[in-house]
């Protein structure tokens, strides 16, 4: 059980590190809201997605993502790849309690490098 859990958040690591090297020609992926006193759409939906994400309504966020996200913008992209490394380094228990799964954050991932044109 733990060399499966461990495998599948490595996977999910080499996910975040390929869309930071082909998007970003980084190493990892770290959102940042550079003005605090005028936000962008994408700095509000971050701000909302961390808001969910410390109440662990998991699912509502990434609904929320979906619903806003642009796939032209790669400042969306920053977003959702941030999304789901912080998803990633939740425990398994907060995980549980909130009805979602490693295995749904790389699916999340899959779906996301698909929309901005990266096949997995």
């Amino acid at each position: 059980m733990f060399y499966q859990k461990d495998w599948i958040m490595r996977q999910i690591e080499n996910i975040i590190q390929l869309i930071a090297r082909f998007f970003f020609k980084k190493y990892t992926v770290h959102y940042e809201i550079i003005d605090e006193t005028n936000h962008t759409q994408t700095d509000l939906l971050y701000k909302e997605l961390l808001e969910l994400l410390n109440s662990l309504e998991i699912n509502e966020a990434e609904n929320l993502l979906y619903e806003r996200i642009k796939a032209n913008d790669r400042n969306y992209l920053m977003v959702a790849v941030d999304f789901y490394k912080r998803l990633n380094e939740l425990s398994d228990e907060q995980l549980e309690s909130a009805d979602f799964s490693r295995e749904e954050i790389r699916s999340g991932l899959e779906e996301i490098s698909r929309m901005f044109g990266l096949i997995l």
